[in-house]
């Protein structure tokens, strides 16, 4: 038995089959059987595991109770952050062997969305090379999932829904309450942060006004783009890897939310800036350790961190460039650049938030990556 995504532990029979079995159980559909289905047998999206049956528990006058899903296995596949950390093994090896120097610095304050619009430097598609097709198909993928998720306007579970005034007042609220839960433990923590990150730290807690202004006056404005089902924890982690071509799985949402949360209908802009955050925190696993890591070596560290830096920017814009253009004209794709700007801005700070909150309470030695982000994404 192997430990798959947080909410299953995963039994596998042959290469053939796998059996995902819940940890915890909630009354109610489970959204990575209603999702998994939607898809193969109603949608026909390829790109996924089909699901062959369920383990349900039923009590006389309640809902069903997932147990356990029974899937297809997708054959001789890595992850999709094995991939990303495998690439990056041989990025960071290319650049020792060709003697480091530095590559032109990137922006400080242009994020991913500013950057897809630039286009593709020279030297990001010489240095990075195959990757950037990669995550560009990864990018046509996450949009045919979401146009997928999206075409059935006769289904409730399913179909699109406008943003309304009830939701945009609880979306800033919600964004409310987690910019001053995440200050509140950063004023708490401080001290348990290295000098550097505690300088960036006392900056951004003079920032918590101003983003609470922000992201306040950009989501009361109206909002053209639909609201759709999503994936909900869209990261390298949740993606096979066949050689060829991405498989998407495992929709089981945020499983530390409850079922009902969890199939809420938002931006799937939402999942883009989950896997821009996926695809940084590939860069610096790969660069200061963990499990699978490239294995840097201390003193490669100020050679490597530019170029790192240069990666993330880049890999992650391609992606955002190639989602953005395959989603253009869906019913939940943004209208104009400020609510493109306005969605994507909100969900990338709420992702960076969370992470932030996260590694404060967990984790502080973890910490500096998420607040250097944040800060950067709210000068920006």
């Amino acid at each position: 038995m192997t430990e798959g995504a947080r909410g299953w532990s995963r039994v596998a029979y042959g290469g053939r089959f796998a059996l995902a079995l819940l940890r915890r159980l909630e009354e109610g559909i489970h959204p990575d059987v209603e999702v998994g289905r939607f898809l193969t047998e109603q949608a026909s999206f390829a790109p996924t595991l089909p699901i062959l049956g369920t383990v349900e528990y039923r009590r006389r006058g309640r809902p069903a109770t997932t147990v356990a899903v029974l899937r297809a296995a997708g054959g001789p596949e890595t992850d999709g952050l094995r991939h990303a950390l495998d690439h990056l093994g041989r990025f960071f090896e290319s650049v020792l062997a060709q003697g480091g120097g530095a590559p032109p610095p990137v922006p400080a304050r242009e994020g991913p969305l500013r950057l897809a619009a630039r286009g593709m430097p020279p030297l990001a598609q010489e240095r990075i090379g195959s990757f950037l097709s990669d995550v560009q198909l990864l990018g046509r993928r996450t949009a045919e999932m979401h146009r997928a998720l999206a075409s059935d306007a006769g289904n409730p579970a399913f179909a699109p829904e406008p943003f309304s005034g009830l939701y945009q007042r609880a979306l800033v609220q919600s964004l409310r309450v987690l910019i001053r839960e995440c200050f509140q433990l950063l004023r708490r923590r401080l001290r348990d942060l290295d000098q550097g990150s505690r300088a960036a730290g006392q900056h951004l807690l003079s920032l918590e006004a101003d983003l609470t202004r922000r992201f306040r006056s950009e989501l009361q404005r109206r909002i053209g783009a639909a609201r759709i089902r999503c994936h909900g924890d869209y990261r390298l982690q949740r993606l096979l890897y066949t050689g060829k071509d991405f498989v998407i799985a495992d929709f089981e949402g945020d499983p530390a939310r409850p079922l009902s949360e969890r199939r809420i209908k938002r931006s799937p802009l939402r999942d883009v800036a989950s896997m821009v955050r996926s695809l940084h925190h590939a860069a610096t696993q790969a660069l200061y350790g963990g499990v699978g890591a490239a294995g840097v070596r201390a003193e490669d560290l100020p050679t490597l961190e530019p170029w790192a830096r240069f990666w993330k920017a880049w890999v992650s814009a391609a992606f955002v460039e190639s989602y953005l253009a395959a989603a253009a004209g869906a019913s939940f794709h943004p209208g104009s650049r400020e609510e493109l700007a306005a969605l994507f801005d909100a969900a990338l700070v709420e992702t960076l938030l969370s992470e932030l909150r996260h590694d404060l309470a967990l984790h502080p030695e973890r910490a500096r990556w998420p607040l250097a982000d944040l800060l950067a994404a709210v000068e920006g």
